[in-house]
C-alpha cells in the first residue's frame, strides 16, 4: 500500500495570525510578517506530525492510495480519515492500463477511525503486476477552524515547541511534548496484536 498527498493545505488555511497570538509575537511594527513563512513551515511540520500519529487529515484535501490487491471482494479498508468523497477507484494493469470503476459499483462507509469502500456485489480482480487505485478527499474541512478543538490545541503546541526548540538537534526527552500527546490519545488508532 502507498498513500500520496495530491493536493497540498492551502497556506491560506493555515492558522499563522492565530499562531503569532499564540506565541504572543510583538505586533504593530512595520515588519510584522518577516518571520511568516518560518511559522507557516512549523505549522505544516506540526499539522504532518500530528496526522502521522493519529491517521488523521485535519485539513481537507486530495489523496490517492494504490493497493496491489483487495483486502477482500467486499470491502478495502482505507488507511486515513474522515473521508468526505471518493473521486475514483481504478484498477491499472501492469502495462499501464487502467480501467476506471463504476461509481454505481461501490459505496464510501465513512468511519472516524476506519473508513471503507464497500463493494456493492464485488469488486473487479486485479491484474497480475497491477494495482487498484483509490482517490478520495479526507480530511475534518477546508479551514483550521473545522478541526476539532483539542486536536487544533495540539498543533498550536507542536508548532511552538519546534518554533521554541528550533535550534535543538539532539532528541532528549522525545519530540512530542507530553501535552500534545495526551491531546491526540483518543484519536490515535487502537492496534491489537496476536497476544492481546
Amino acid at each position: 500500500m502507498m498513500l500520496v498527498e495530491e493536493t497540498q493545505v492551502a497556506e491560506a488555511a493555515l492558522p499563522v495570525d492565530a499562531f503569532k497570538a499564540h506565541l504572543r509575537l510583538g505586533s504593530g511594527f512595520s515588519e510584522t510578517d518577516l518571520q511568516d513563512d518560518l511559522l507557516v513551515a512549523f505549522l505544516r511540520a506540526a499539522l504532518a506530525a500530528i496526522e502521522a500519529r493519529t491517521s488523521k487529515a485535519l485539513i481537507q484535501r486530495g489523496f490517492v492510495v494504490t493497493f496491489e490487491a483487495w483486502q477482500n471482494y467486499g470491502q478495502q479498508n482505507l488507511p486515513i480519515a474522515p473521508v468526505q468523497s471518493v473521486t475514483d477507484v481504478v484498477v491499472v494493469d501492469a502495462f499501464g492500463g487502467t480501467d476506471v470503476m463504476d461509481p454505481g459499483k461501490y459505496r464510501l462507509i465513512k468511519d472516524n477511525f476506519a473508513p471503507k469502500l464497500r463493494a456493492l456485489g464485488s469488486f473487479p480482480s486485479v491484474p497480475e503486476d497491477g494495482s487498484v487505485e483509490i482517490r478520495f478527499q479526507a480530511g475534518f474541512g477546508f479551514s483550521f477552524g473545522d478541526v476539532p478543538d483539542d486536536l487544533k490545541q495540539a498543533v498550536m503546541l507542536l508548532a511552538a515547541h519546534y518554533y521554541e526548540y528550533r535550534d535543538e538537534t539532539a532528541l532528549g526527552q522525545g519530540c512530542m511534548p507530553f501535552g500534545v500527546t495526551s491531546l491526540i490519545a483518543r484519536y490515535r488508532p487502537v492496534r491489537i496484536g496476536l497476544g492481546a
